[in-house]
């Protein structure tokens, strides 16, 4: 029996058990008296069904995890693979394939020798899962027997229901949670091997960033100083682009919530959050095709040298526009739900609406303004595909925009593509500029708080 078919089995076992429970109780209750039972004849069904398929289910997942492993131990057994080769990696390469056309992932064999391996495979995957499923099928009986053997007038079944329910959501409530204590240990574990070869003291402000020659053999004593990458970041996502995106942000939601009629607001919103679903790839090509060649040509005109086909100018004005619904729909949202009674008193008191505007409403609705900034460069020093096409790889340490500059994304990036060694500096330098990114996202989050915090105290 496949999986698939365990599966709706199992599932089917669960529904004729809330079948029988149900009418159970109803027909309980109409002996007994509905005031005489402790809950309704549903909570007695899904009390039955989850007995029955939760702990099938359960040990169905476990089954798939440990079936491999049963499998390959029952294939290494047959006579056949006895002729395995004793090498580690082609060993592995032939029972790989040999695993793959069983299973019909594969349709021909590269090695001959997977050939004869192929149905041990099968006959171990057809005892294992037959074997899997029937102890399914088993688990759900028992669970569902027991469970309606616990269906009487005063059986707790709601309160037992509404406990299973919390645990659930408790259980989701915590996936974020553990999900980021997993990615602070990786990073913190990767990071750990790194800095056991590296400086932590070099790497955090040394200013020559070059794993490229360490990874050949040039020495890696100065290689890794991230300072450039940590300017290029700045000086791209926190400074260009905010530049372009919190003026242009602020000003239309202003424009949005205080002075456009229903009519323009009703399309021109919309038309505005558009640019939040552009994909990035696409603004990418805008700002290498269109934006870098023309910041080129007018550096030429003006006659500023050292200008570049890729600049952080580029790539920072094109971020800037592609993060301006970040801060303009947070913005608006914030301003929308000031009271209208502050508007009015301050109206009332001789102001007028533009003073209204700079010394009521933006003030009132600061923590708001401030979670869109936040989100907006938490978007920018993030983003990847804009700086590869327009602003380079190149890692300097300028204060020019028209120079080609790169981010500490787009070098985690560069340093995991491709097939990689794990026990390199080079590839561990990743992690460590990962673990820097998020520490650095954490205290401006921090930062952030306690900003939105004191404003609201203020205007609540």
């Amino acid at each position: 029996m496949s999986g698939t078919m365990t599966l709706f089995v199992v599932v089917a076992l669960g529904a004729i058990g809330w079948i029988v429970a149900r009418a159970r109780a109803t027909r309980m209750q109409a002996e007994a008296g509905r005031l005489a039972t402790n809950s309704l004849p549903s909570q007695h069904g899904w009390y039955v069904a989850l007995w029955t398929a939760l702990p099938a289910l359960v040990f169905l997942a476990v089954w798939a995890n440990v079936t491999p492993a049963l499998v390959l131990d029952s294939v290494l057994q047959a006579p056949a693979a006895q002729a395995l080769p004793a090498d580690g990696f082609t060993r592995s390469a032939i029972l790989g394939e040999a695993r793959a056309i069983a299973s019909g992932a594969q349709a021909a064999a590269f090695n001959p020798q997977s050939m004869t391996l192929v149905e041990p495979f099968r006959d171990a995957a057809r005892h294992y899962g037959g074997m899997g499923a029937l102890l399914a099928v088993i688990l759900a009986f028992a669970g569902g027997a027991y469970a309606l053997s616990r269906v009487r007038p005063a059986f707790t079944a709601r309160r037992r229901i509404e406990k299973l329910v919390m645990w659930l959501l408790l259980g989701a409530s915590l996936i974020a949670i553990v999900t980021t204590a997993g990615i602070v240990g990786s990073l913190l574990f990767e990071s750990m091997r790194f800095f056991s070869m590296v400086n932590p003291l070099d790497f955090l402000t040394g200013l020559k960033w070059s794993p490229q020659s360490a990874a050949m053999g040039y020495g890696n004593e100065d290689a890794f100083g991230a300072v450039p990458l940590f300017w290029g970041t700045i000086f791209i996502g926190a400074i260009i682009a905010m530049v372009v995106a919190i003026p242009l942000g602020l000003m239309s939601a202003v424009y949005l919530t205080q002075y456009a009629r229903p009519q323009v607001r009703k399309w021109m919103k919309p038309t505005l959050e558009v640019l939040a679903g552009v994909p990035t790839v696409v603004y990418g090509y805008f700002a290498a095709l269109t934006v870098a060649p023309a910041l080129r040509s007018f550096a030429a005109a003006v006659g500023i040298p050292g200008a570049s086909s890729e600049s952080a100018l580029a790539a920072g004005l094109v971020m800037g526009v592609m993060i301006i619904p970040f801060v303009s729909s947070m913005a608006d949202d914030s301003i929308a739900a000031v009271p209208q009674a502050m508007r009015d008193g301050s109206l009332a008191m001789g102001a007028t609406t533009s003073e209204t505007i700079r010394r009521v409403l933006i003030p009132a609705a600061l923590p708001g303004v401030v979670g869109g900034v936040l989100l907006a460069v938490s978007r920018a020093i993030g983003e990847t595909m804009i700086v590869v096409m327009a602003a380079g790889l190149a890692a300097n340490l300028t204060l020019n925009p028209f120079a080609s500059v790169t981010t500490v994304t787009t070098q985690m990036v560069q340093l995991l593509t491709g097939d990689q060694e794990f026990d390199s500096a080079k590839t561990l330098a990743a992690f460590a500029l990962g673990l820097v990114l998020f520490v650095v996202t954490l205290l401006l989050n921090i930062v952030a708080l306690r900003v939105v915090k004191k404003y609201r105290e203020a205007y609540e």
